[in-house]
């Protein structure tokens, strides 16, 4: 019953949105780094929670910024998924990622990889290394505000030639209409 409400208020939230969910898996794996991009307001998030329900996702993870992490809003990141990450010091976050997906029968691992709502010159590539280490592949999840569309497009598989593989990536995400565009960088990295 409560499965069910949820279900129906989630559907209610998207259609007076008037958003279409676009979910490409079609049984492709259990186990996934995600890409949540473009992000440009936090209305995204508010979209995405309800369009991942509808898709069946029941383990999603996501990094936030520990600072956000306060009274009553943490309580609201731990429900959802979040994991707070302090980004003033280096730390295990990449050995803690693979051991959490290691434990978990089905994962998927939100990655915001321009890492603000505001512009940045480029984006950070956590996303593509904890890829590599743990052998996941990577959805390019997005949300795009002119065609009123989010969710799964395709799985990427890295091969771990940087430059071509963000070059790809880059122009999966080259079309995608942000709330804001002004504050999306569509070139997201800078050549190694």
């Amino acid at each position: 019953m409560i499965r069910t409400l949820r279900a129906t208020f989630c559907k209610f939230l998207l259609k007076m949105g008037n958003w279409e969910i676009d979910n490409n898996l079609k049984d492709k794996g259990r186990k996934f780094i995600v890409i949540a991009a473009p992000h440009t307001s936090n209305w995204d998030f508010i979209y995405a929670l309800p369009a991942l329900h509808i898709m069946g996702v029941r383990n999603m993870r996501y990094l936030i910024k520990n600072q956000l992490f306060f009274f009553p809003l943490k309580y609201l990141f731990y429900w959802t998924g979040g994991i707070p990450v302090d980004r003033s010091k280096k730390n295990e976050l990449t050995s803690n990622l693979k051991r959490m997906i290691n434990e978990k029968e089905e994962i998927y691992l939100l990655f915001p990889p321009e890492g603000t709502r505001s512009p940045v010159d480029r984006w950070k590539t956590g996303f593509y290394y904890t890829a590599l280490e743990t052998g996941l592949p990577i959805i390019l999840g997005y949300i795009d505000y002119k065609v009123r569309k989010l969710g799964f497009g395709e799985v990427f598989y890295p091969t771990g030639v940087f430059n071509d593989d963000m070059e790809k990536i880059q122009s999966y995400y080259a079309n995608k209409g942000a709330k804001y565009p002004e504050k999306f960088n569509k070139s997201i990295y800078i050549p190694k």
